[in-house]
């Protein structure tokens, strides 16, 4: 079986759409690489590295400090799928991101979209 087409884009071409998303809703590249952050467990430092790096989707996900346990509190749709009920692993991470960029892109509380 093939890999899905976004396990083998680097993050680092996804990202800027990412910042742009954001930014054009009035939020800030500090508010993503927090959301990255919070979901991945990286450092400032090791999120630019990842990006300088252009890791692909899957080895990012795959090589992440610590996932949050709180991300299984994400619930909603995106591309047409509830994140909740994405069977694939690395998918899930992959859509988990998505969907908390666009809680931020509507303008939702980063104390919710970091579920505190």
């Amino acid at each position: 079986m093939t890999k899905h087409k976004i396990y083998t884009m680097r993050i680092a071409s996804v990202y800027p759409h990412y910042v742009t998303k954001a930014e054009r809703k009035g939020r800030s590249k500090a508010e993503v690489d927090e959301i990255i952050r919070w979901l991945t467990g990286y450092s400032q430092e090791q999120l630019e590295e990842q990006l300088e790096k252009q890791t692909d989707f899957e080895t990012f996900f795959a090589q992440a400090p610590q996932l949050n346990p709180s991300r299984v509190f994400i619930k909603g749709v995106i591309c047409g799928v509830r994140v909740e009920d994405i069977e694939e692993p690395t998918m899930q991470e992959i859509r988990y991101l998505d969907k908390l960029i666009d809680e931020l892109a509507k303008g939702k509380a980063m104390e919710k979209i970091l579920r505190k």
